[in-house]
C-alpha cells in the first residue's frame, strides 16, 4: 500500500476509477440525514404524549423537561439509508456475497434501541440495561458479525491471530458494550453524543473509503463503509434538534446506538484488511479498526474510567450519577455550554482523524498536524484559566 492519499484522487475517481463509489456513499449520508431530521420532529410529539421527558435532577445542566426518545429518529434515518443504499447499483453489490454486516447491524440496533426507549421511558436498573447491551452485541455475533482475526506484527514477518467462535464472540461483546456505555457516559451536554458520533463515523467512513480504494473497489468491502455513511447522516440530521439549546435528547436510545453501531462499522471492516494490503510490520494500519475505535473512544472512555474509579473510591455504585463527568470540570473551569461541547469536538477530531491518517498519509506529516492539533486543542481548553489568571494579576 502507498503511504500517502491524495483526498482529490479519491474524489477525481467518484463511483468510477477504481470502483470507489464516493458519490452514492455521500448520498448514502444525506439521505439519512434529511430523514433523521424530518423524522425527529415527529418524535419529538410523539414522545411528549407518550412522557417520555427529562426532568432536570442536580446533575443534569438543563433546566427545562426536554423530550427524549430522538434516538429513534437516527435509527429510521440510519435504516433508510441503508435501505436506499440497497437500492444503488454502485452499492447493491456490497450487499451480497453472503455478507450480514448490514442486516445484523440494522436488526441489532433495533434490539439496543428498544432497550433505549424502556430506560428513557419508564428508567432500567444498571444490570437490566447491561443484559439489553450484550444482547444486541450478541445480534452481531449471531448473524456472522465479529472480530476472528487481530493482526499480530511482531515477530519475524509478523503474524495472523484466529479467534475461534468462543473467543471471537467474548471479544466482539466486549468491545462493544465497552463502546456503548463510553457513548452514554459521555451524553452530558446538548449536541454532544451526536457531534462525536459524526466525528466518528467520518473517520471510519474515511478509513473505510481508504480500504476500498486498496482492493480496487472489492464489493465486500462495502458494509463498513455504507453503515458508517447512515450513521454520520444520522447524527448530522438529529444535531440541528440538538444542539445547544437543544429541543429534545437522544436518550438512551441514540447514546447506545451510536456506540453500537460505531463497534459494530470497526468490526465489520477488521476483517476486510488482507496482509498484503498494508504489509505486516505496519501496526497502525493493520491494527486501524481497533485503534480508531480506541482514539475516538479515548476521551469518553477516559471519562467513564475515572467516573468507576472515582465512585468506588467513594463507596458507591460505579454506576451511580454525579457531576464530577469532563463536561462538567470544562464548565466549572469557566467555558459556556457551546464551548465545552466544541473543545471536546476538537480533542476528538484530533485523535480521530490522526489514527486515520496514520493509515493514509505520510506518518511524519500525520505526527506533525496531530501535534499541532493537540497544542491548539490544549490552548482552547485552557483559556477560561488562562483568562482568569490575566484578570487576577490586574
Amino acid at each position: 500500500m502507498s503511504t500517502t492519499y491524495e483526498a482529490t484522487s479519491y474524489l477525481a475517481q467518484g463511483g468510477g476509477g477504481a470502483g470507489v463509489p464516493i458519490r452514492e456513499l455521500l448520498l448514502v449520508l444525506c439521505t439519512a440525514a434529511v430523514v433523521t431530521y424530518l423524522a425527529t420532529g415527529a418524535v419529538r410529539l410523539l414522545a411528549l404524549r407518550f412522557g417520555a421527558v427529562a426532568i432536570p435532577r442536580d446533575r443534569d445542566v438543563h433546566v427545562e423537561p426536554i423530550p427524549r426518545l430522538g434516538g429513534v429518529g437516527m435509527y429510521i434515518g440510519m435504516a433508510v439509508g441503508l435501505l436506499f443504499a440497497q437500492q444503488l447499483p454502485a452499492l447493491t453489490r456490497g450487499f451480497g456475497f453472503g455478507s450480514p454486516d448490514v442486516h445484523a447491524a440494522l436488526v441489532a440496533g433495533a434490539v439496543i434501541v428498544l432497550v433505549g426507549v424502556i430506560d428513557d421511558r419508564w428508567g432500567l436498573d444498571a444490570l437490566t440495561k447491561f443484559v439489553g447491551q450484550v444482547t444486541a452485541a450478541g445480534v452481531l455475533v449471531v448473524m456472522g458479525v465479529s472480530w476472528f482475526i487481530i493482526y499480530n506484527p511482531f515477530g519475524d514477518g509478523g503474524s495472523t491471530i484466529i479467534l475461534d467462535q468462543i473467543q471471537s464472540g467474548l471479544f466482539t461483546v466486549a468491545v462493544a458494550v465497552a463502546t456503548i456505555n463510553a457513548m452514554n457516559f459521555v451524553d452530558g451536554l446538548d449536541g454532544l453524543a451526536a457531534g462525536l458520533g459524526l466525528i466518528a463515523a467520518l473517520a471510519i467512513l474515511i478509513f473505510s473509503i481508504g480500504l476500498l480504494h486498496d482492493q480496487g473497489g472489492d464489493a465486500s468491502v462495502y458494509p463498513p463503509a455504507m453503515i458508517a455513511a447512515a450513521l454520520a447522516g444520522a447524527c448530522l440530521g438529529f444535531l440541528p434538534h440538538n444542539f445547544n439549546p437543544a429541543r429534545i435528547f437522544m436518550g438512551d436510545s441514540g447514546s447506545m446506538l451510536i456506540g453500537l453501531m460505531l463497534a459494530a462499522i470497526s468490526t465489520s471492516a477488521s476483517g476486510r484488511i488482507p496482509l498484503t494490503a498494508y504489509g505486516t510490520r505496519d501496526l497502525v494500519a493493520l491494527l486501524a479498526p481497533l485503534l480508531l475505535v480506541g482514539a475516538v473512544m479515548f476521551i469518553p472512555m477516559l471519562d467513564m474510567l475515572l467516573a468507576v474509579i472515582r465512585r468506588t473510591k467513594a463507596g458507591v455504585s460505579p454506576f451511580s450519577p454525579d457531576k464530577m463527568h469532563l463536561h462538567h470540570r470544562l464548565l466549572q473551569i469557566g467555558h459556556t455550554h457551546r464551548r465545552v461541547v466544541l473543545v471536546i469536538y476538537l480533542w476528538v477530531s484530533v485523535l480521530a482523524f490522526g489514527a486515520v491518517g496514520s493509515s493514509l498519509l505520510n506518518r511524519q506529516l500525520v505526527v506533525i498536524l496531530v501535534a499541532a492539533g493537540l497544542v491548539l486543542a490544549l490552548f482552547f481548553t485552557a483559556v477560561p484559566s488562562l483568562i482568569d489568571r490575566k484578570q487576577q494579576r490586574r
